[in-house]
């Protein structure tokens, strides 16, 4: 392989953030945040309020309908140790909906907190509905990688295992605010428009987003389309390896509707978020994938974390730019990536596959990774906030914007703007045309 994407130091897409620069609390007015604008050549200070000025009226925002549940639970032992037990992903049923609506006992793959305290037998914890009390019960069935499948049961007929999230889970906030979910966090760490139970992570470029920003929308006439991807908790683990090569990306669950595929075709794109801009250029090799005759026959489709990096060898559309010797890449260099298949055409590809299958609803499984160097197929525009340093996320921004990801962040740590999920915005444009 002539540019091995994989070559990359994550020490050349680092930046220092105080600690003071990070957000533990959202402003009181979602639409008063800071938006940091980047055309491509100059970098502006703009409100988000401003958002709908700031959209081209023929573009289409994609969203990420996903909503965070309550996904920590936390157990007192007899012995006084508390015990937290964070789910990240449904394990028996397999899938989020019928795994959310299940009235009877669950499996839930989890991390644990305080494992050493949690040595053998079930932990309990009693809760109250009206004026009865109930019990749950966690039982550690097995260890998977660094996390467990955890059992859970409880003695109150007719509540869902979402309805037992709701009244025992805590908000999942991000780690690095240091402190304790809070009453307000219910709602601030939600998006306006999030709708399908599944994500243990705020989408948080959302997070923004008022019902005036929406109208504004609305009235310039910009049109909006929704997936769902259910974030995952590896949305916070930084990158420790030397080279990006070694970082095992997570693995994210996400559902696209045929209506959304039909909307996406030939529409100029800003996608609100980084979660957003996954699934969608997922969607791009899914269609390659299913156009190479590599659908899997029974289970769900997935994206590979190198997949994207494998295909462009295997059909000969490598970038021209030879990269490893600066470990950076700018936005006209990856620009020389040619498309091994035209993205309206993968999209026509999963609308076949799904006329052939009869399903309405597109659901997949991506571990994507987006580094620079890469060539985005369906964003022209996203929306996101600043992300923490040695991430993914700052990888996925590096590979968007090339080296002005420095600028673009020098500017924001020098002009006030705050950081990470309850923290300021940037709308980055690449598209010039």
């Amino acid at each position: 392989m002539k540019n091995d994407y994989r070559h990359i130091r994550t020490a050349d897409y680092t930046y220092k953030l105080p600690e003071e620069r990070i957000a533990k609390y959202p402003l009181a007015q979602r639409d008063g945040s800071k938006l940091l604008v980047w055309d491509g050549r100059s970098i502006t200070d703009r409100v988000f309020r401003e958002l709908p000025s700031l959209i081209e009226p023929e573009s289409l925002l994609v969203f990420n309908n996903t909503r965070v549940i309550r996904a920590r639970l936390l157990f007192r032992k007899d012995t006084g140790a508390l015990i937290e037990v964070f789910c990240l992903e449904p394990a028996n049923p397999g899938e989020f909906a019928l795994n959310l609506a299940s009235s009877g006992p669950v499996e839930w793959k989890c991390m644990v907190g305080n494992l050493k305290r949690w040595k053998q037998g079930p932990l309990q914890a009693t809760f109250a509905n009206g004026r009865r009390k109930y019990r749950l019960t966690a039982e550690r069935l097995r260890a998977e990688g660094n996390a467990f499948i955890v059992r859970f049961s409880w003695n109150a007929d007719g509540l869902t295992f979402a309805d037992m999230l709701e009244i025992m889970g805590h908000m999942p906030v991000p780690p690095y605010l240091g402190r304790a979910d809070e009453d307000s966090d219910v709602t601030s760490y939600q998006t306006l428009y999030a709708r399908v139970n599944g994500s243990v992570a705020a989408p948080t470029a959302g997070l923004h987003f008022t019902p005036a920003v929406m109208a504004g929308l609305s009235e310039r006439g910009i049109e909006s389309a929704d997936v769902t991807l259910h974030v995952s908790a590896g949305t916070f683990r930084p990158v420790k390896s030397e080279l990006i090569s070694d970082h095992m990306m997570h693995t994210e669950h996400f559902f696209v509707t045929r209506a959304t595929l039909e909307q996406l075709r030939g529409k100029k794109i800003t996608a609100v978020g980084t979660t957003t801009v996954r699934t969608l250029e997922s969607l791009y090799w899914l269609g390659l994938s299913s156009a190479e005759g590599h659908w899997p026959a029974k289970g769900i489709p997935s994206v590979s974390q190198w997949e994207p990096y494998e295909s462009l060898v295997r059909t000969g559309t490598e970038p021209e730019t030879d990269f490893l010797q600066t470990g950076i890449v700018s936005s006209v260099a990856m620009d020389h990536q040619l498309p091994a298949m035209d993205p309206n055409a993968a999209i026509d590809q999963l609308i076949s596959v799904m006329d052939r299958t009869g399903t309405e609803i597109l659901e997949a499984k991506t571990d994507i990774i987006i580094v620079p160097g890469y060539s985005f197929r369906f964003t022209q525009s996203m929306i996101t906030n600043f992300h923490q340093p040695d991430s993914t996320l700052l990888l996925l921004v590096a590979a968007f914007t090339g080296n002005a990801w420095r600028d673009i962040y020098d500017h924001a740590l020098s002009s006030g703007y705050r950081f990470l999920s309850y923290g300021d915005s940037m709308l980055l444009i690449r598209d010039h045309d």
